[in-house]
């Protein structure tokens, strides 16, 4: 026999059985499970049949912290920043570092990778939901959702190079996000926080990104080159991002990123008088005039505004002002409600939101979209007669 199976306790059990090795020997592996004498017979039958398929992993005892930190690449403080994972920006590799430590490891860090299973991540989202931050307060079901979409991608990983056979993430879905959670103002709110914004210099920026849709680094990224006012559109071709290691402009991460975005056209005459105030403020300053390159919504000196300055500024704002308390973002989320309480199709709003595709749009505001297709009815009807 490749195998047996020997009693080690009154529910344990320890598996021993041969598997091929690389120099042609063969190789004895000793495994124990708890349960009934079914329970042991079924993991040496799956054992087996992963040995020869050769999908049977070698035996490891690295941890979930240990492998989290060795492929987002942890830095100690004062250490340089390393580099992304293969797939990941330097933003994206920064927010995943901060999810490991603050959601992942403190909770399931310890578990050894290999033993893993879907009822302990199951578990660990029931735990963040109730006291899962700083604060032991409960944790917002889509903070959950980007924590398991964190711990997903590093199992994907691990399945990958072979440390474990599969992703046990992928077996237990994330806790669903309810709508509520989606900052949005409604069309009286859009009035007085813009009408309480004027003369602020977060008034054009409010504007625009209520105009337009963009995300924070997008807007803070626009060239005077970007915005075309005749004609009535802002393109979108890179944007701004904050990392540890600095800022730097990037390129959109998808091809559907790099767009053309129609203005409205309340917001020109707005973005008119921004652009005749910027070029009185530098002369003023002595910067000279502005050419095709300057920012459109910088300091005063002329160099980038930072996405979290930005998001400190509105803050305040809002606190002072006794506007809505809700994020920067929340414009993003209100001008696509109002595009698809205009009746756009998704493809079309999906678009000029820069999304990678329609299921992305419908993902985040298929809730807001209407469930009445009297209209498809009257179409079919139309071809009947």
């Amino acid at each position: 026999m490749r195998g047996n199976i020997t009693r080690r306790g009154k529910l344990s059990w320890q598996l021993k059985f041969d598997v091929p090795s690389d120099n042609g020997k063969r190789q004895t592996r000793y495994v124990t499970v708890r349960g009934k004498r079914q329970d042991a017979q079924r993991e040496l039958t799956r054992l087996l049949s992963q040995a020869d398929a050769g999908s049977l992993v070698e035996p490891s005892k690295a941890t979930v912290a240990e492998h989290l930190r060795a492929w987002l690449g942890a830095s100690r403080p004062g250490e340089p920043i390393p580099p992304p994972p293969a797939g990941l920006t330097l933003k994206t590799a920064e927010r995943y570092r901060e999810l490991a430590e603050l959601q992942i490891i403190p909770h399931i860090g310890a578990i050894i990778l290999q033993k893993l299973k879907p009822a302990m991540i199951a578990q660990w989202h029931e735990t963040l939901l109730k006291s899962g931050n700083k604060r032991g307060l409960p944790l917002a079901a889509r903070t959950v959702g980007h924590a398991h979409r964190v711990l997903h991608r590093s199992l994907e990983r691990a399945v990958e190079t072979e440390v474990i056979s599969r992703n046990v993430a992928a077996v237990i879905s994330p806790p669903k996000v309810e709508s509520t959670e989606i900052e949005i103002l409604d069309a009286a709110q859009i009035s007085d926080t813009l009408r309480k914004l004027e003369g602020h210099r977060l008034h054009v920026l409010a504007v625009t990104n209520l105009a337009t849709g963009k995300r924070r680094g997008e807007v803070l990224a626009l060239r005077l080159a970007d915005v075309d006012l005749d004609g009535a559109t802002v393109r979108v071709e890179r944007a701004l991002e904050e990392t540890k290691a600095g800022l730097r402009f990037k390129a959109p991460k998808t091809t559907h990123g790099r767009r053309t975005i129609s203005l409205p056209s309340n917001a020109i005459p707005v973005l008119r008088e921004h652009r005749r105030n910027m070029l009185e403020e530098r002369l003023a300053l002595g910067l000279g005039k502005p050419d095709v390159d300057t920012l459109l919504f910088a300091q005063p000196d002329g160099s980038p505004m930072r996405p979290n300055q930005l998001s400190w500024l509105w803050r305040s704002a809002c606190k002072s002002l006794k506007l809505p308390r809700v994020s920067f973002h929340a414009l993003r989320h209100t001008h696509a409600s109002a595009l698809i309480a205009a009746g756009l199709d998704v493809v079309a709003i999906s678009r000029r939101l820069g999304h990678a595709n329609p299921t992305v749009t419908l993902n985040i505001y298929g809730h807001l979209f209407k469930k009445d297709d009297s209209a498809a009815a009257m179409a079919i009807d139309a071809v009947m007669r």
